[in-house]
C-alpha cells in the first residue's frame, strides 16, 4: 500500500494536507476487527462511524450485494422502480412510528437532512406560508456537512463556523438540560418556548437529535423533553424534524430513539446502520399532511431527485441488514452492552481529568475536563488492540451489536487504561 502517496495527495476527514496526521492502512475486516497491514488486529470501537452494527465481511449482507449486483447495481430511479426500494420502503414504513407513509430513498445522511429541509420549506411554500423559511434547533447538535444541515449545527460546536457568514441564519434553542433518566419541567423549556412565540410566524421546523446529541457533544437528554417539543410543534403550527441518522436501528436501546418518547415526528431522516454499514445509503420519511401538502402547491411535486435515489444494490443491502438485525436478539445485545460498558467504565469517574462518565444502549462515553491528544490517545488505544477516534474532550465507543462481552471487556479495558493515566 502506497502510504506516501496518501499522505501527498489523500485527503481524509477533517485533516490536513501541510501536515497530515497518522493513518493506519487496513488489509480486511472480519467480524468486529480491522486487521491492518502490518498484521495488528484492531477490535472496532466505532462500528466505522456508527453504521456497522453486524460487524464486517457479513455473509448475510455479502450475499445480498452479490445477487443483486447480478441482476443490477444500479438504474435510474425517475420513472423507473424495482423491487428492492419498494421492498425497503414497505420495512420502512412498518417499523417507523405509524403517521410516517411517505419515504425518499436518498444517498447519504447530509443528503436526507438536506430533503428533510426543502420538505419542510416547501411545504409552507405550497400553504402560501413563504415566510415560514427558518428553522430552529438545539445548541450542541449536529445534522451534518452540506450546507442546509451546517446551518442547523450548533454554530459554536457543531465545526462549521468558518462557514457562518455563508449560511442561512436559524435560530438556536438551549441544549436540553435534564439527563436522560430525569424529568423535564416547565423551566427547561421555558427559552425554547420564548423562541418558538416569538418567531412562529417565520418558523417552519424545528429539527433535532431526538434523545442522543451525536457529533456535538455525545449527551443524552430526557424523553419528556422530546414530548415537550413536539407538543409544542403541535401547539404552534410547526413540523418536527426527527434527525435519527446516528440513533436509528436500535443503537439507543430502542429502534428507533423517538420512541423513548412514544412520538412520532412529521420528518424523520435515517442514514448510517440502514445498509449495516455496507455501502452508503439514506432515507426521509414524512406524513401525509407534509406530502400531499408539498404536491398540492405550486410545482406540484417534491423539488429534489438524487442520480443515485433509490440504489438497487444499496437497497437490497438495506432490506439484508434489517432482517438481520430484527431476526436475531439485538435488544438483549444492546441492553448487555449498555450494562457492561456502565460497569465497566464506572472506575474512570474518579480518575483525574474526567468530567463524565455515561451510557445508554450501544453507546458509552467518557468526556474529559479538557480536549485530549487525539493522536496520543489513538495510538495508546492501538497499542491495546483497540479502534476508537476520539474528538475534543470526548472519547466514545459504539461498538457493533455482535461485539462479545470479552472484546467489549477488553474495549473498556483499553479505555480505563488510557485515559485513567493521562
Amino acid at each position: 500500500m502506497d502510504l506516501a502517496f496518501d499522505r501527498q495527495h489523500v485527503w481524509h476527514p477533517y485533516s490536513s494536507l501541510i501536515d497530515p496526521p497518522p493513518v493506519y492502512p487496513v488489509a480486511r475486516a472480519e467480524g468486529v476487527r480491522l486487521y491492518l497491514e502490518d498484521g495488528r488486529a484492531l477490535i472496532d470501537g466505532m462500528s466505522s462511524w456508527w453504521c456497522a452494527l453486524h460487524g464486517y465481511n457479513v455473509p448475510q449482507l455479502n450475499r445480498a450485494a452479490q445477487q443483486q449486483m447480478e441482476k443490477m447495481s444500479h438504474v435510474m430511479f425517475g420513472g423507473l422502480t424495482h423491487e428492492p426500494a419498494i421492498e425497503l420502503s414497505k420495512k420502512l414504513v412498518e417499523l417507523t412510528p405509524a403517521p410516517l407513509q411517505r419515504v425518499f430513498l436518498a444517498d447519504s445522511g447530509s443528503v436526507s437532512v438536506e430533503v428533510a429541509i426543502k420538505m419542510a420549506l416547501q411545504y409552507w411554500q405550497s400553504q402560501g406560508r413563504p415566510e415560514k423559511s427558518r428553522l430552529l434547533a438545539l445548541r450542541n447538535g449536529y445534522h451534518g456537512d452540506t450546507f442546509g444541515a451546517m446551518a442547523t449545527c450548533d454554530p459554536v460546536t457543531g465545526m462549521h463556523h468558518l462557514f457562518a457568514s455563508h449560511l442561512t441564519p436559524h435560530l438556536f434553542a438551549p441544549a436540553p438540560r435534564p439527563a436522560f433518566d430525569q424529568p423535564c419541567g416547565d423551566e427547561d423549556v421555558a427559552e425554547l418556548r420564548r423562541l418558538i412565540e416569538d418567531n412562529r410566524e417565520q418558523l417552519a421546523a424545528i429539527i433535532l437529535e431526538p434523545v442522543v446529541q451525536g457529533a456535538g457533544g455525545m449527551r443524552f437528554y430526557s424523553p419528556q423533553y422530546l414530548q415537550r417539543v413536539r407538543a409544542l410543534c403541535d401547539e404552534h403550527d410547526l413540523l418536527l424534524i426527527a434527525d435519527e441518522i446516528a440513533t436509528g436501528f436500535g443503537r439507543s436501546g430502542k429502534l428507533f430513539a423517538c420512541e423513548h418518547a412514544a412520538i412520532s415526528p412529521d420528518i424523520l431522516t435515517l442514514g448510517k446502520a440502514l445498509t449495516g454499514g455496507t455501502m452508503t445509503l439514506a432515507a426521509t420519511l414524512c406524513t401525509d399532511k407534509v406530502a400531499e401538502g408539498i404536491c398540492r402547491g405550486e410545482a406540484g411535486v417534491f423539488m429534489h431527485g438524487p442520480t443515485f435515489m433509490g440504489n438497487p444494490l444499496a437497497c437490497a443491502v438495506a432490506n439484508a441488514s434489517i432482517e438481520l438485525l430484527l431476526s436475531g436478539p439485538w435488544q438483549e445485545r444492546v441492553s448487555r452492552i449498555e450494562s457492561q460498558l456502565r460497569q465497566e467504565l464506572a472506575p474512570l469517574r474518579d480518575a483525574d481529568g474526567v468530567a463524565d462518565v455515561r451510557a445508554l444502549g450501544a453507546i458509552g462515553v467518557v468526556e474529559m475536563q479538557a480536549p485530549v491528544n487525539m493522536m496520543q490517545v489513538q495510538e495508546a488505544l492501538i497499542e491495546r488492540g483497540v479502534w476508537l477516534r476520539p474528538f475534543g474532550k470526548l472519547v466514545y465507543a459504539m461498538p457493533p451489536f455482535v461485539t462479545s462481552e470479552q472484546d467489549l471487556r477488553q474495549l473498556t479495558g483499553a479505555m480505563v487504561d488510557v485515559l485513567g493515566n493521562l
